[in-house]
């Protein structure tokens, strides 16, 4: 697992999701140059509207940060606003002891 860090002010750093705002609609999966994003969600019956209506229900969200290129296109394409940046970097370790 990689190291967590703090970025320079400005920075974009992970894509952070709100969980209860997102509509699994996969504007963020359609729109991304990279296909990066990986959205799995659900069909279930809304029980509370007293008529049969399916809704989406998301199941899990992942991003392939080594495909990323931060652009911010699933940000700007989410109609609820469930994705934002969030300051934390991913910070790369070594697989292996250097060499000397």
């Amino acid at each position: 697992m990689p190291d967590v860090g703090e970025g320079p002010e400005g920075r974009r750093g992970q894509l952070a999701l709100d969980w209860s705002a997102c509509t699994s609609c996969l504007a963020c999966v359609r729109d991304c140059p990279d296909w990066c994003i990986d959205l799995t969600a659900r069909l279930e019956v809304d029980p509370g509207t007293g008529r049969p209506r399916r809704i989406l229900v998301l199941e899990q969200f992942t991003v392939d940060y080594d495909l990323c290129m931060y652009c911010g296109i699933c940000i700007d394409v989410c109609p609820p606003g469930a994705l934002s940046w969030t300051p934390e970097l991913l910070v790369a370790r070594p697989a292996r002891p250097a060499r000397r």
